[in-house]
């Protein structure tokens, strides 16, 4: 039986649910705010700005496996460089939602690449996807059970847009448990990013001398009705960065969790839509400008 079938299974078990204390009770507090949700495809993806190409890619191995991703750049990679007057694209590292690297999150790295990046989509469940809450629920809890190793993965992400693919900067983004799994990567390597977004993540990892590290520019979606990572935590995260005197974009919505998943239950389109243009804006300042 293969390793993620069989860790799904006993993760399942209601005596394990959610494997773990340190990524237990949040896939616990996921599971319940996911609640009858599931990825289906909808109407609501929207296409890149402008044409780009996508494929798999291995981006670094772990213990002799291959850790495989999602590229997607412009698929005029010289004309954009013209166009912005550099020599090589910006890169992004896109950490997929506790469904794993579906093809919502495909077409979210697409998205990103249209407006002239190289975005790379790290898999941090091996290969895995989730079609229900409950194994979702297993997959993240099992994948938290060494999140060192998470880390690691993504660090893998970044040094491959900076090595294969010549990115001057890079920034890193990521969506419920990715936008949980951004601050964590931050709080393991303060300098290494030139901009971060996180979606309605779990901002606890930037906390005490973590945070005094870093100095990569943050923006981050909150929603004001969200279970999962409750605005209180939210706005605990704001007044932390405030007295730490760290740059940070912070927006709250009318919305809950999973506000910006056009292939969920839980979807606003008008809050989706601003979170986009604040990301947009603040990753073209942070990467180009």
């Amino acid at each position: 039986m293969p390793r993620f079938t069989a860790l799904l299974i006993l993760c399942a078990l209601p005596l394990l649910a959610g494997c773990g204390s340190d990524g237990g009770s949040e896939a616990e507090r996921m599971a319940e705010e996911h609640e009858g949700d599931t990825p289906t495809a909808t109407d609501a993806v929207q296409a890149p700005e402008i044409p780009v190409e996508g494929r798999t890619v291995n981006y670094g191995q772990q213990d002799g496996t291959a850790h495989t991703g999602y590229l997607a750049a412009p698929a005029n990679v010289d004309s954009v460089r013209s166009a912005q007057g550099g020599d090589a694209l910006p890169g992004i590292v896109v950490i997929h939602e506790w469904w794993g690297l579906n093809d919502n999150v495909r077409a979210a790295t697409r998205r990103l690449a249209g407006q002239g990046y190289r975005a790379l989509a790290v898999d941090l469940y091996g290969d895995a996807v989730a079609e229900t809450p409950d194994s979702a629920q297993a997959l993240m809890g099992q994948a938290m059970e060494e999140p060192s190793r998470l880390v690691e993965n993504v660090q893998a992400g970044r040094a491959h847009l900076a090595s294969k693919a010549d990115a001057p900067r890079t920034a890193l983004l990521g969506w419920c448990f990715g936008g949980g799994m951004t601050y964590r990567t931050l709080a393991a390597e303060p300098s290494a990013f030139d901009a971060a977004v996180a979606y309605y993540g779990t901002p606890d990892p930037l906390a005490g001398d973590v945070l005094q590290a870093l100095e990569a520019p943050i923006l981050a979606h909150f929603g004001t009705e969200d279970r999962a990572v409750s605005i209180d935590a939210a706005r605990s995260f704001r007044d932390r960065m405030k007295d730490a005197e760290k740059p940070l974009s912070y927006h709250e919505y009318e919305a809950g969790h999973a506000f910006a998943n056009p292939s969920g239950e839980r979807y606003d389109p008008a809050a989706a839509e601003q979170a986009w243009a604040r990301t947009t804006d603040f990753l073209r300042t942070h990467l180009y400008e």
